[in-house]
C-alpha cells in the first residue's frame, strides 16, 4: 500500500498460550505443563522487562483462558457457554482434561495475573481464541468459533482490554466474518515464503524453513492487505525458530542474523518486518534464546532511535493502513 509508511516498521507478535497451544497434540501433558511453568518463571518476566526497558509494544495474542484467574465446573461441565470443537485428532471431550481451580493451583492453564501485567506495562493484548481450536478445520464450526470469540471479548472487557488483533491457532484461518462481527480489525497470516505454500510437501517445506534460518536468508517484508469483511491481514515475515530437536543444530546467532536482515530490509523498503514466536518455545533454552531475541529487540530499538524504523503493534499497523486507505 504506497504511502502507508514513511519509514520501515518492525512488528512483534506473540502466540501466548502456555499449555493451550499443544495440549491436543502432545503425548505427555505433564511435560508440556513443565514447559509452561518454565515459561512463567524464566521467560515471561525477563521478556516483558526487556520490552519495557526498550519502549517496545508487542502484540500478545493471548488464549482467552489465560484471562481467567479461576474456573469451576457447572453440573460437571467446564465452560458450558462454549460449544466445544470436534477435531478428528482429539477424541476426548474438549475440556475434560482441563483442571478446574485457580491460577495458583494450575498456573499452566490460568493466567489472569500475567495478562494484568501486560496491560499495566502498556503492551497490546490481542486474541488467540479462547481455548485454541483450529478455526479452519471442519471440527470448528461457526457456532464453536462464535462462542469462542464472544467469551474472549467478554473476558478481555472484564480486564479493561479492547481486542483488535487476532492470531489464528496453528495459523489456520477461518470464519473471518465472525472476527469482524466481534470487533477485530486485523489478523496475522502465514509468511509469504515458498516453504509455506499449501501444495508443498511437509518435509520439503520443513527442510526449506530450516535452511532459510541456517543460512540467515533475508525474510520477506510485508504490507497490510485489506481482506474480507473490512479486516486487515498483516502477514508474518518470519518466526524466531524454536530450539528443540534437530533445530538445536542451528546456532542461535543464525536466528539473530536472519532477524537483523529482516530489520535491514524493512528499513530499506519502508515495509514491515513482522516477527512472531511462541514464548513457550523459549522454555527449552531460556537464557540463550532470550539473549538472542533481546539482541534483536535492542537492534530494532537502535534503528528506531536513529529514525530508520518505527515499532508498531498489529492494531497500530492496521489503523495506519485504514487511515491511508481513507485518505487515498
Amino acid at each position: 500500500m504506497p504511502g502507508t509508511f514513511h519509514r520501515g516498521v518492525f512488528t512483534l507478535s506473540f502466540d501466548f498460550e502456555l499449555v493451550w497451544g499443544s495440549r491436543d497434540l502432545v503425548r505427555s501433558v505433564p511435560a508440556l505443563c513443565d514447559e509452561a511453568r518454565v515459561t512463567r518463571a524464566e521467560v515471561f518476566g525477563p521478556l516483558l522487562d526487556a520490552l519495557t526497558r526498550l519502549g517496545i509494544q508487542a502484540t500478545w495474542a493471548t488464549v482467552g483462558h489465560l484471562f481467567l484467574g479461576e474456573a469451576r465446573r457447572v453440573d460437571g461441565v467446564l465452560h458450558p457457554d462454549i460449544v466445544p470443537p470436534r477435531h478428528s485428532w482429539f477424541l476426548e471431550p474438549w475440556f475434560d482434561g482441563v483442571p478446574e481451580g485457580t491460577e495458583a493451583e494450575h498456573p499452566e492453564y490460568y493466567g489472569e495475573s500475567l495478562v494484568r501485567r501486560l496491560v499495566a506495562a502498556g503492551q497490546e493484548v490481542g486474541s488467540h481464541s479462547f481455548s485454541h481450536p483450529v478455526f479452519g478445520d471442519p471440527g470448528c464450526t461457526r457456532q464453536v468459533a462464535d462462542t469462542e470469540l464472544a467469551r474472549c471479548v467478554a473476558e478481555a472487557e472484564r480486564l479493561g482490554v479492547q481486542l483488535r488483533s487476532f492470531v489464528f491457532p496453528r495459523n489456520v484461518s477461518g470464519h473471518l466474518d465472525l472476527l469482524a462481527r466481534h470487533g477485530f480489525t486485523v489478523w496475522r497470516d502465514v509468511e509469504p515464503a515458498w516453504f509455506h505454500h499449501p501444495n508443498m510437501p511437509h518435509q520439503v517445506g520443513r527442510l526449506g524453513h530450516l535452511a532459510s534460518v541456517a543460512g540467515a536468508f533475508t525474510p520477506p517484508t510485508v504490507l497490510p492487505i485489506r481482506s474480507e469483511h473490512g479486516l486487515w491481514n498483516l502477514p508474518a515475515s518470519a518466526s524466531f525458530l524454536p530450539y528443540g530437536g534437530v533445530r538445536r543444530a542451528i546456532p542461535i546467532a543464525r536466528r539473530v542474523a536472519r532477524c537483523e536482515a529482516g530489520l535491514d530490509a524493512a528499513a530499506r523498503s519502508r515495509r514491515v518486518f513482522h516477527l512472531y514466536l511462541h514464548p513457550i518455545n523459549l522454555a527449552s533454552a531460556p537464557r540463550p534464546m532470550l539473549a538472542g531475541l533481546i539482541s534483536v529487540l535492542e537492534s530494532a530499538a537502535r534503528r528506531r532511535d536513529a529514525g530508520e524504523l518505527e515499532i508498531l503493534g498489529m492494531a497500530a499497523v492496521a489503523e495506519r493502513a485504514r487511515k491511508a486507505a481513507v485518505a487515498a
